[in-house]
């Protein structure tokens, strides 16, 4: 058959002219071609073919279905963050997961600055959002609110009720991290921590963390002196140093802890990345882990179970909590969604009694 030219992209209405059927008949062959007669299924994409259609258009069907089948995903952090930090790759497991099993697509939303930030998400095609809020939450939830779609904010504590937030009981489990030690009979501690404030760090007074813009950092603060002051500690005496989670902010902060003619004998760190980084520096300078220091990290992350040695840390279940945000905004019915999923301390052997 000679193919004819419509002078234009040919439509659906052009198939079914070509084809002798209705334009009803020509829909069915590509989006329910089960209930239509094999011949004329065959005869209507022979012409297609003949003229050039390729097919429905995507966009079309999904506007006219008032939902695009996929899923935001954003952070004020750079794209790379989605697949350089541990934690992030874990969520993103949970979250491709249960996007696959619900066969909806992901669109990663990052930014280098606050510009590129408004202009992604206000462009992003997506059905709603989940947000990282370990940083720069508070843009990120307005932002989404002014795409008046779905979201779910992760790991955010700013008492406000009425978003959808899955999270975890940060001070509970800081509590449970700074206890551990404490029981083993440690009594001189530094907590290297994330940031408070957006790109500072160094040595942070308890009036910068009870001020924090990042609540998590300042929660797990919280829980930490908590847990540490049932044991008789004066926190005032416990240093607290705020990294960019990045291996040169936290050994910058060590060197500053370790000059101490007192250092502690145990280390907080608020995530299993700041605490790897902090057991290359100690393992350079000669100190044992945990015969010399003891540290316990903070998430998890499949590579604390290999590091060496073998890291005590705080379990969250980062992928569970991936999954279940993406069930908010499938399941989205209007209604304001709370989950706080519970914590545990996994014991392994980067912590040990003190030294007699």
């Amino acid at each position: 058959m000679a193919k004819i030219d419509f002078g234009k992209s040919p439509t659906l209405h052009d198939v079914a002219k070509a084809a002798g059927v209705s334009k009803g008949t020509a829909s069915n062959v590509f989006n329910r071609p089960n209930i239509v007669r094999e011949e004329v299924r065959e005869r209507v994409l022979e012409v297609a073919k003949s003229i050039g259609y390729r097919g429905p258009d995507p966009k079309g069907r999904m506007l006219s279905a008032g939902k695009v089948n996929a899923i935001g995903v954003a952070t004020v952090e750079p794209l790379a963050y989605f697949f350089e930090d541990p934690y992030a790759r874990l969520l993103m497991a949970g979250i491709t997961e249960a996007c696959d099993a619900s066969g909806i697509g992901i669109s990663l939303v990052s930014a280098a600055n606050e510009e590129e930030l408004a202009w992604n998400v206000r462009s992003a095609v997506v059905d709603g959002f989940i947000l990282f809020c370990l940083k720069g939450a508070e843009r990120l939830i307005a932002l989404s609110r002014e795409r008046q779609l779905p979201f779910v904010a992760l790991d955010f504590h700013d008492g406000n009720d009425t978003m959808s937030v899955v999270s975890i009981d940060n001070i509970e489990g800081a509590r449970r991290a700074a206890r551990h030690v404490a029981e083993l009979g440690h009594r001189r501690f530094a907590i290297l921590s994330m940031e408070f404030i957006e790109d500072s760090s160094g040595r942070a007074t308890m009036e910068r963390v009870n001020a924090a813009s990042y609540t998590t950092s300042r929660d797990r603060v919280k829980g930490y002196f908590e847990a540490l002051e049932a044991f008789g500690i004066d926190t005032r005496d416990v240093p607290i140093f705020e990294t960019l989670s990045d291996r040169e902010t936290v050994h910058s902060a060590l060197e500053e802890i370790f000059a101490s003619p007192s250092p502690p004998t145990a280390i907080l760190a608020q995530s299993d990345r700041i605490a790897f980084f902090a057991l290359d520096w100690l393992k350079a300078k000669g100190l044992s882990v945990p015969a010399d220091v003891s540290i316990v990290g903070f998430d998890d992350v499949p590579e604390s179970a290999t590091s060496t040695p073998p890291l005590t840390t705080v379990h969250q279940p980062i992928a569970e909590i991936g999954r279940r945000a993406v069930q908010v905004i499938v399941d989205h019915t209007g209604e304001i969604w709370r989950e706080k999923i519970d914590t545990e301390l996994v014991v392994r052997a980067s912590t040990a009694p003190p030294r007699a």
